[in-house]
């Protein structure tokens, strides 16, 4: 490979603002795995947003970059899977996995998209310091002839419809607008865009803690919601605290601590096949690998109000922010019922907005 932008390349970033500026390039946020493609004829390289290869366990998206992409590029995008007319990042997350035979049948059985939003070379040029609007032009070209599941992302200079797309395209899964300064040269690994999230809140009922990786204070907390049979199930944890307020928590919640969990809603989770069918808080995972995900179980009985941007499934897509602790709730009435239903919207027409978004 021998492209004016090598691999491996982390991508630019963004960072949070509460409402949409102005005089800018706007963008769904999509919520999948970013990733950088580097295009050299025959040969493909996906990669990640940490700089690690994602090409194995997308054969059939490598198959179709070869179709779609100019025959020598570096394109930035994010790798979706669309279930159900919205975005699964559940299905995406499977996709990470160490067997080849699994892979290609995950292939096959949920296939992947790449949504590509800006360009860092073209042929023997690179793009790193054209401004966003002139690499806009040259990408929207270069895809002229793409087609699924290789998709030109939206992008408008209008922000009124930037706030049209904040309010509808959450229905598709998607989870907010991204906001770049149509000057903007492309810097990998800095925050020099613009993210507008969705938040929410919950009331939840706080069911144990896990420690903080440098010692015996508090990691996480583990959140959770009762369904409508009564069950407490594990929804998601909040874990930014200061150092100080994490040594401070471990002593609030000693009294609720249970030295042995027989009784507690998750006692379950040390039992491996009860999580074949729910995740419960000490299951494993590919992404964690060995790492230790031992938790202390607590009586379910303090609830705290946490912010959230949106569900994946019946849990928080991302980690919950704590905001104050609810002691005029009662932890039984914390159910799903509080939360916020966002009406439905088809992925098929978030991508079909690019022929009219005046871009």
């Amino acid at each position: 490979m021998d492209l004016p932008v090598m691999p491996p390349v982390k991508p630019m970033l963004a960072k949070s603002v509460s409402k949409i500026p102005p005089g800018m390039q706007y963008e769904a946020k999509w919520d999948g795995f970013r990733a950088i493609v580097h295009r050299d004829g025959d040969e493909v390289e996906i990669g990640s947003r940490t700089g690690k290869s994602l090409s194995r366990y997308f054969p059939e998206l490598v198959t179709a970059l070869k179709e779609n992409l100019p025959a020598r590029c570096v394109v930035d995008g994010e790798i979706i899977i669309v279930h159900g007319g919205r975005l699964d990042f559940d299905r995406l997350t499977e996709r990470i996995h160490p067997a080849r035979s699994r892979v290609d049948m995950l292939a096959q059985k949920t296939p992947a998209s790449f949504v590509a939003f800006d360009l860092l070379a073209l042929g023997g040029e690179a793009f790193l310091d054209t401004p966003l609007a002139d690499r806009r032009t040259a990408l929207t070209d270069a895809l002229s002839t793409a087609r699924p599941p290789v998709h030109l992302a939206p992008a408008t200079t209008d922000p009124a419809l930037a706030q049209d797309w904040f309010e509808r395209f959450e229905g598709a899964g998607l989870d907010g607008v991204i906001a770049k300064p149509l000057d903007l040269p492309y810097r990998p690994d800095a925050r020099l865009m613009f993210k507008i999230k969705h938040e929410r809140t919950a009331d939840v009922v706080i069911a144990g803690f896990r420690f903080h990786k440098s010692g015996p204070i508090v990691g996480s907390l583990l959140l959770g919601l009762h369904d409508a049979h009564g069950a407490l199930q594990h929804v998601g944890v909040c874990a930014a605290f200061p150092m100080k307020r994490r040594a401070e928590l471990v002593e609030e919640l000693a009294p609720l601590r249970m030295d042995d969990p027989t009784g507690h809603p998750w006692a379950a989770w040390a039992e491996e096949s009860a999580h074949e069918s729910a995740r419960l808080p000490g299951a494993q995972s590919r992404w964690t690998g060995k790492k230790d995900l031992s938790w202390v179980p607590l009586r379910p009985e303090r609830v705290c109000e946490v912010a959230y941007d949106h569900m994946e499934g019946d849990r928080f897509r991302h980690t919950a922010q704590f905001r104050r602790w609810r002691p005029d709730r009662d932890p039984q009435s914390c159910t799903y019922a509080q939360l916020e239903e966002v009406v439905g919207y088809d992925l098929a027409e978030v991508l079909g907005e690019v022929a009219g978004s005046g871009s």
